[in-house]
């Protein structure tokens, strides 16, 4: 038996623009297209390559990270993993169950109550009825939505919808488990929930494929991982030396972006600003000046416990330091009226020159709202003051007396 659990040789995915894989449900459906192809003509075919051969490895009973920007072909090449489609060209091989959790949720009804949605859920990724009976309990539990076990699934939050999904997911009997940026949504203690369960999974011996923007969960997972790039491998081997070259790559001028504003969510991230002291948006910075990151937030609903923080990783995907808005009174704070926000954290000169990441998050206990890993870049310039490079030098006071220590 192969001592991999997948094997991918020279797979490339192609997808043409515009053009449709369905078939026509109603006559009027038929009539219609017939319509727009007289009225439009033949449109030309643009082809799109998701995935240019790529050529993998995945031993059994490991973990491998995914990394790589959006539509870099991360999501197709799980699709691949995971048999939901097929590569246009290449080999892939899949050894083993696989339980996946690519669109979280796939498989719920809304109209259908919690515990009813579980045995659907469950039938829909590969469990018989008496294997979510011998689990359901482990499921709810794990999930934490046993007070609305018997609520219609239309009034759960997007945090129970998705605590419930991945707690499905992740009790299969699978020996190959797949995931999908589950990371990026919920609420922070669920998300530590989540990356705490795939260890166990791996330390269970199962496989593990897991695709992130959270490189702080990509390096403590995962031991090796690859990194796609515009649908070929542009890395590949053990997780630190990937993620380090990864981010030197994206470490750029990144000082100001503005950001789509999101109507569908009740809060959206509209700007991010690297500021110096001076208020200049800037992506460099000197060390001993300190500098702030200045957010523009949108909220359209009233939101109970809205809070924000943001947080810098240098080059090796470590989180270095966070800052959380609530910290600042210690307690919730009252961003949370319909209208518009300028949020602004100044962080003093305690961190070591060098190049950093800029991320930040918006949400409550319970939901994630934005999460974005890449907000902005900043390079410290200018050399520490000690004789070695720490990461933060907090310049803590120091007491100095002539004589015995009392």
């Amino acid at each position: 038996m192969s001592a991999n659990a997948v094997e991918l040789e020279r797979v490339s995915k192609r997808y043409v623009l515009g053009e449709s894989h369905g078939g026509y449900n109603t006559l009027r459906d038929a009539i219609s297209a017939s319509v727009r192809r007289s009225i439009r003509g033949t449109a030309p075919r643009t082809e799109i390559w998701s995935l240019d051969a790529v050529s993998l490895e995945v031993e059994r009973g490991s973990a491998l990270g995914v990394i790589g920007r959006n539509g870099a072909g991360k999501s197709t090449l799980l699709k691949i993993v995971t048999r939901i489609t097929e590569p246009t060209l290449g080999t892939s091989r899949t050894r083993g169950k696989v339980g996946a959790l690519l669109e979280v949720g796939t498989g719920f009804h809304l109209e259908l109550t919690g515990r009813e949605n579980v045995y659907l859920n469950g039938a829909i990724l590969g469990m018989r009825r008496r294997e979510v009976d011998r689990r359901f309990d482990e499921i709810i539990d794990f999930s934490g939505v046993s007070r609305f076990l018997d609520t219609p699934m239309k009034r759960y939050s997007s945090g129970m919808y998705l605590r419930l999904a991945f707690a499905v997911a992740a009790h299969l009997d699978a020996s190959i488990i797949v995931v999908d940026e589950v990371l990026a949504v919920g609420d922070l203690e669920f998300q530590r929930r989540c990356l705490g369960k795939m260890e166990s999974l791996e330390q269970e011996g199962r496989t593990v494929i897991f695709v992130s923007h959270n490189l702080e969960a990509i390096r403590r997972l995962c031991d090796t991982s690859v990194w796609l790039d515009r649908g070929r491998i542009r890395a590949a081997g053990a997780t630190a030396d990937v993620v380090t070259a990864y981010l030197a790559e994206v470490v750029g001028e990144r000082a100001d972006v503005t950001y789509e504003d999101d109507a569908d969510l009740p809060v959206s991230l509209r700007r991010a600003s690297l500021l110096d002291r001076h208020g200049r948006s800037t992506s460099a910075v000197p060390r001993d000046e300190g500098f702030s990151v200045q957010l523009q937030l949108t909220v359209r609903e009233s939101v109970v416990g809205l809070d924000c923080s943001v947080f810098l990783q240098n080059l090796e995907g470590l989180r270095v330091v966070e800052e959380t808005l609530s910290a600042l009174e210690g307690r919730t704070t009252r961003l949370r009226a319909p209208g518009v926000y300028a949020a602004r954290v100044d962080f003093p000169p305690a961190l070591a020159s060098g190049d950093y990441i800029v991320g930040c998050w918006l949400g409550t206990s319970t939901e994630t709202f934005v999460y974005v890993d890449d907000a902005l870049r900043v390079r410290l310039v200018g050399a520490s003051k000690g004789r070695s490079t720490p990461l933060v030098e907090l310049g803590a006071p120091w007491h100095l007396v002539e004589g015995e220590a009392p």
